[in-house]
Formats: structure tokens, sequence, C-alpha cells
């Protein structure tokens, strides 16, 4: 919206003009974002807790967690606002990758949010099914799917590249696109679920991630930069740059408030959707396998639980104290903070390494 108006502006004001530039908006972007997070979110946690819409705590989890009880929760509604808004004010709403991350964000949202107001209003701890869950993401993340595949023009757009390998590039049929981009959708969505269970343990390392997309969205988007560097040149994909700065300016001012000790929790409605988000950028940009070097942590977590599940009903046996992976370093006597501090600076690390893969070919 706001960039349609500096665009009708810049025709008689050549001042104007300069908010053309995908870097600027992206700055803009975050900034927004931010601002409107710390403008609505005391007013949003006091409605919460006036709403007695509070977190349930595991019985069976480490006890510390237990002062936990009754934190509101449903936060992620804030930063999806945020980033909606933030996207439609500085987006290119004429480029259709645009509408692509909002209605999968918003998407895995809802399926988030009626999960979380069964669990918190209805009292109902199982919340939305397993399966219902996963039915409507699957829905949702196939339609992305189609959609990509059926709009795709240029072959960089579905081909598979392995980081750090210049010339191992493998294109990908229709079959093997759309499980590809339904595999990584759902799969960071859940990985990033399963992670948020420590007071800013998922945030941080989603606004580092978003971050890094970024920046390889721009320069995918861009045909001197994506020919420089020897990685696919996706005409459009440098506005996810926009929308990539509202994931990182809404999650900074989230954390602001789920910091230890947490006034709000995101729950679901955050977590499915800022997971599915990170997932659709990474396949428009065509990143899918960097996604999983930079997001390692919200992989080992997903991993840790599949492990503990497999071992235990196959030996009775469990592997970890207790999963996903934070609890079971906390149950081995790491302190909250602890976890969460060093599990972002090895996201931190494995961005970089995500980065590197931007040059080192």
């Amino acid at each position: 919206m706001l960039l349609a108006l500096t665009q009708w502006l810049a025709e008689d004001i050549r001042f104007f003009s300069v908010f053309n530039y995908i870097t600027l908006r992206t700055v803009l972007a975050a900034m927004t974002a931010l601002g409107i997070s710390f403008m609505v979110g005391p007013m949003m946690i006091r409605k919460l807790t006036d709403y007695k819409i509070g977190q349930s705590v595991r019985t069976d989890g480490p006890q510390t967690h237990l002062i936990k009880a009754g934190t509101p929760t449903m936060g992620g509604a804030l930063i999806l606002t945020s980033i909606a808004i933030t996207t439609l004010l500085w987006g290119d709403l004429h480029n259709h990758y645009v509408w692509v991350v909002l209605f999968t964000t918003m998407g895995f949202g809802v399926v988030g949010w009626v999960d979380d107001y069964r669990k918190v209003v209805h009292r109902n701890p199982k919340g939305l099914s397993a399966k219902a869950k996963m039915f409507w993401q699957s829905i949702i993340a196939l339609i992305v799917a189609v959609y990509l595949w059926e709009t795709s023009t240029l072959p960089a757009q579905t081909e598979l590249i392995v980081p750090f390998m210049k010339f191992f590039v493998f294109p990908l049929g229709a079959f093997a696109f759309i499980v590809l981009t339904y595999l990584v959708i759902v799969g960071t969505s859940n990985a990033v679920n399963l992670t948020d269970g420590l007071d800013g343990l998922a945030i941080m390392p989603t606004v580092m991630v978003a971050s890094a997309l970024a920046l390889f969205a721009y320069v995918a988007g861009n045909v001197v930069f994506a020919k420089y560097l020897g990685i696919p040149y996706i005409p459009g994909a440098s506005e996810l740059a926009v929308f990539c700065g509202g994931i990182a300016g809404a999650g900074l001012a989230f954390l602001w408030f789920n910091a230890y000790p947490a006034e709000v929790f995101m729950g679901d409605v955050g977590a499915l959707a800022l997971g599915a988000a990170l997932g659709v950028v990474a396949v428009i940009v065509r990143q899918e396998l960097v996604l999983f070097i930079m997001g390692g942590v919200f992989v080992m977590e997903a991993v840790s639980v599949m492990i503990q599940v497999i071992s235990f009903k196959l030996t009775g046996k469990r592997v970890f104290r207790m999963a996903p992976l934070h609890h079971h370093y906390e149950l081995k006597g790491w302190k909250e903070t602890q976890v969460v501090v060093r599990f972002w600076i090895i996201t931190m690390l494995l961005v970089l390494l995500g980065l590197a893969t931007l040059k080192l070919r």
C-alpha cells in the first residue's frame, strides 16, 4: 500500500523513488513490525490475562516449569498481525510470491489458533487432534506446492541445488517438487513448534534464520548477484526480503515480552505459522537444504522426538531423559537460560555456515 503511494508520489517528487529499493523497504518493514508489536504487545498481554487465556504445563516435565502455568499464551497472534500489516504496507502486492507466503503463514496460523483456542478456552488438553492438525497443514502445504509448480516458468524455479556444490543441480519433476515442498513446509512448521518449549528458545533462531533468508531472497531475485554467486535466478523472489524483514522485526519485539521469565508465550498460532513461513520462503528461493543447515536446532528438536518415540516403541527404553531435546538438557541440570542461550549460539553458527554457501561453491 505504502509502496504504491510512494510510486505515485515519485512521478512528481523524485525523492520518493528511493522507496523502490528493496533494501530500504526491508529495513522499514522490520522497523514497522517492531513498532507495531511494541505498541500492541502490552495491551494484548493484559487482555489475554483478563480473559484467563493461560498456558497449561506438563506435570511430567521439569518441575521448574510449574511456575509457568497460567502465563498468557496465543501471543503468536501479535507476531502474525505485525507481519501481515507490515507486508501489506511495504511489499509489492502485484508480486504473487508475496501472496503465497502470506497465505501459507496465515493458513498455518489459523490451524494453530484453533488448536490453542480449544486448549486454553475450551479447556480441552488435546486441542485440535493430531490427525486434524496434520490434515489441515497438509491441505495448505499441498495447495502451495501445486501452485508454485504450476506457476513456475523457469527450470531454476523447480531445481534442487546442493550447498557448497557449484554444479550439483537436480531438476525435479512435478511429483518430486510437490513432495519436497510439502515436506519442507510441514516439517519446518512442526519442528519450530516442538522447539517452542522454553522462554525465547524458538523466536530468536526464527529471527536469525529469517534474516538470512532475506539475504538469500534478495540475491536470488537480482539477476546480477545471482549470476555472480552462481545461484538460481528467481524473478520476483527479492520481494520476499520485505516479508522476512517483517518476521525479524516482529520476532525481536516479541522476544522483549517472551524473554525469561516470559510474560507471554506464542503458542501454536505463532510457532506453526512461523515455521511454515520459513519453509515456504526457502522453497521459493530454492534453498531447502540450506534451511536444513541454518535451522539445525529445529531439526535436532524434531529428530530427538522421533528417536525417542521409535526407541520406546521398539525397545521400551528412552534415549533421552525427555524429548524434545531442550528438556533433556534441563533434566541433566542445565538452567533454562543456559539451554536457551546455548541453542541461540548454535543457531548463529549454523546461520553463518548457511550464508557461507553463497560464496563457497
